[in-house]
């Protein structure tokens, strides 16, 4: 582990390989699970503002979903989470040619909304921990699903990080981003030289 401007990284985001690769997994990280995505505080306002404006890409059963459940729902942690159909599809989810998007984005992308999706999944593999005293830790999360993205991250040498810098601005600022690859970087050369 390495500390960035006071965030616990863990040095596997830095040095594992991981490439979303859709057409292998056929998005299921927005299907699989034993919940909805992490939601941070000050997305639930977003979400329902937004909502008219994401809505109509989404399946019928999710608009139903969201219409009993309400635009997030609380775990059994006490964290805010997107609601889901049964206990597998995001709400929020939509399907195109056999692979599930996440409707939010969809609509971003088609200039719709300003909100891209939750920073929790454009960020994911990365979750981030929030500690007793304020502090954040960020892992790598593996889940089987993923190994095609693992494999096709491994062909073509991208890391972790790489494969986030977006989300990772996002959320944390380029600064921080510059500093992952500087240390990911030093760790390079490290291993080389041992």
């Amino acid at each position: 582990m390495i500390e960035i401007e006071e965030r616990i990284v863990v040095t596997d985001i830095l040095t594992e390989r991981f490439c979303c690769d859709l057409a292998a997994c056929r998005g299921m990280c927005c299907v699989e699970g034993n919940a909805g995505a992490p939601l941070e505080k000050e997305e639930l306002a977003v979400l329902e503002r937004e909502y008219e404006r994401f809505s109509p890409y989404m399946t019928e059963e999710g608009r139903q979903a969201v219409a009993q459940q309400g635009f997030f729902v609380i775990d059994g942690d006490g964290d805010y989470t997107t609601p889901l159909i049964g206990d597998a599809d995001c709400a929020y989810a939509c399907r195109e040619n056999g692979t599930t998007l996440c409707a939010i984005e969809k609509a971003w992308h088609e200039g719709r909304t300003a909100f891209r999706k939750p920073v929790s999944c454009h960020l994911y593999p990365i979750r981030v921990t929030k500690f007793s005293d304020g502090s954040e830790g960020l892992h790598y999360h593996r889940w089987d699903i993923c190994a095609p993205a693992r494999r096709y991250g491994r062909k073509t040498g991208i890391r972790v990080y790489e494969s986030l810098r977006e989300p990772i601005i996002r959320k944390f600022g380029a600064e921080f981003y510059k500093e992952l690859d500087a240390a990911a970087k030093y760790m390079e050369k490290e291993y080389r030289t041992e």
